[in-house]
């Protein structure tokens, strides 16, 4: 149990949200791992279990977004999971990596809609090419600045 209010993982632990770290199961491994785990159990792996947890979350999600920071295993493994459920309904990937290079870092939406990663007809599925770390921020100060905003002129109408 995290017991300091200071750490980023405290309010994690007090709402009961997991933590997974699917590195070493990364790819098609993870995938195999995922399916034989239902036909023969025995198969004993906190990893399995991980990949199992990720993607009981995506596919009992009534819907699905992704916004990933970066890029890399935990990107694959969030759309992978999202993969399970036909797709996500919504995704906004933020990170550098260009798609001329054919990571999975540089993917395109586009590239994750062919693979059923986002379903078909996805609101506008967005690929912003800047620093996570730099536009992030920013981007939820603006969301909160327009539903604070919002939330008080509807109060200053209300008491006037």
């Amino acid at each position: 149990a995290v017991v300091s209010t200071q750490s980023c993982h405290y309010g994690r632990g007090k709402n009961k949200i997991p933590v997974f770290c699917p590195a070493i199961i990364d790819g098609a491994v993870g995938d195999v791992m995922y399916f034989h785990s239902y036909n023969r159990e025995g198969l004993i792996m906190d990893l399995t279990q991980d990949i199992r947890a990720i993607n009981r979350t995506a596919v009992g999600a009534q819907k699905s977004g992704m916004i990933i920071l970066g890029g890399g295993v935990i990107k694959h493994h969030i759309a992978n999971a999202n993969l399970m459920r036909n797709g996500t309904d919504f995704s906004v990937y933020i990170n550098t990596a260009q798609p001329f290079d054919g990571s999975d870092s540089g993917a395109t939406p586009d590239e994750a809609v062919s693979w059923g990663k986002i379903k078909h007809g996805c609101k506008e599925p967005v690929k912003i090419y800047c620093e996570a770390t730099l536009v992030f921020p920013l981007i939820v100060a603006q969301t909160f600045a327009k539903y604070h905003q919002k939330r008080f002129e509807k109060s200053k109408t209300t008491n006037e």
